[in-house]
């Protein structure tokens, strides 16, 4: 492995760190409060090009193609220069786990009819796959579509779906055969507008609140065959694939921002005095600070390792899973230090970074749950 960058991929990061600071950290506060996506801001990220990140430029990107570990990089510098976590997990759910299933397994008529307008930033893309009832154990779902004439009927009901009120469409994962198990899931898209498809209001969370998160729910919905991705019973294959490149862009862009609070606290506690001194000399506050640039560096080893493993084409599904526990304990873990190290200042929302804290808890639970990610890694140890 070769961790370093070449001039030109330090030049892109540069890039967009600068573009989001400039463009993306408008009304965080009161966006976060009152619970507001912007289309604005999601407009403006589509216009740059961050939305073309996933798949290649013939469909409306504004980069030539690039590869996963810049494109991981790259997301890394949006995280630090954005301080809406929301925007960001937002942007990654899309890009990953519905614009690269439908470039990789699409037809060219879905490409150009689904994928080029979220690209482009004119329409947003859900991944329904969660259900009341199938939550880490997503395909126990019940959630089914009977072959008709023409296409599929769904019945079902997906939960705490990222962008699922806003989407204009919704990669929907259904079992075509329970009897089979996974082996029965399917993907289809389905769209806005869809006689029997359901959005359910915007639900208020602790974190991650300037991005929506709702149910979709499927009342005899039909959906034309043409609508399917992929063949029956490959949607299992398809979010597998998927996941492993969506867990290195949403936890690159959490990496950005564990960075920026290091620096954050950093500046902080060197200007502010007590007792005649600035408080970086206490070693409590020392010690908060080492820590966090120690999650900080061993997150970014392991980051970089699974975005170079799915580089090279080769399968990280244990390397992942040590990524995801790593870094979703390491953000809560110095997103509490920020706020120790910041004082009575820290916990006030003014100060912008007990917001991190509470969008570190989100990520956890809407990216899997740290204890998910011990299970995945003890039985790939246990079963070697």
């Amino acid at each position: 492995m070769n961790f370093s960058w070449t001039s030109d991929q330090i030049e892109f990061k540069n890039k967009i760190i600068a573009f989001a600071k400039e463009n993306l950290n408008i009304d965080t506060i009161d966006r976060d409060q009152n619970l507001n996506f912007s289309r604005l801001l999601w407009k403006k990220c589509a216009d740059f090009g961050i939305q073309g990140l996933s798949v290649p430029k013939k469909y409306g990107g504004k980069f030539e193609d690039i590869d996963l570990l810049t494109a991981t990089l790259a997301m890394e510098g949006l995280g630090y220069g954005c301080n809406d976590n929301g925007l960001a997990f937002a942007l990654n759910a899309q890009m990953w786990t519905v614009q690269l299933p439908l470039y990789e397994f699409g037809t060219e008529v879905q490409r150009e009819k689904f994928l080029r307008p979220m690209v482009n930033g004119d329409k947003i893309g859900a991944h329904g796959l969660t259900e009341p009832e199938a939550g880490s154990d997503v395909f126990s779902m019940t959630t089914h579509a009977k072959k008709v004439e023409g296409g599929y009927i769904l019945n079902g009901k997906k939960r705490l779906i990222t962008l699922g009120p806003e989407a204009d469409l919704a990669l929907v994962f259904a079992n075509v055969n329970p009897k089979v198990g996974k082996w029965g899931v399917t993907g289809f898209i389905v769209e806005k507008g869809t006689k029997g498809f359901i959005q359910s209001p915007n639900k208020a969370k602790m974190g991650l609140r300037t991005v929506p998160i709702g149910d979709l729910i499927f009342e005899d919905c039909f959906i034309p065959e043409e609508n399917r991705l992929g063949k029956e019973g490959a949607g299992w294959a398809i979010t597998s694939y998927s996941l492993e490149y969506d867990r290195c862009s949403i936890l690159g862009s959490q990496l950005g921002a564990m960075e920026r609070q290091l620096e954050t606290s950093i500046d902080f506690v060197k200007k502010r005095q007590q007792f005649g001194k600035s408080i970086s000399t206490f070693q409590s506050v020392s010690n908060r600070i080492a820590d966090m640039k120690l999650r900080l560096e061993t997150s970014r080893l392991l980051l970089y390792k699974v975005a170079w493993l799915k580089n090279e084409g080769d399968s990280a599904m244990l390397d992942a899973a040590l990524l995801k526990l790593q870094l979703s304990e390491s953000f809560i873990a110095s997103s509490l230090d920020t706020i120790r190290n910041h004082g009575g200042s820290g916990f006030l929302t003014e100060h912008e970074v007990e917001r991190d804290l509470r969008d570190a808890v989100g990520g956890v639970l809407y990216a899997g749950t740290s204890d998910i990610q011990r299970n995945i890694i003890s039985q790939m140890l246990f079963s070697k």
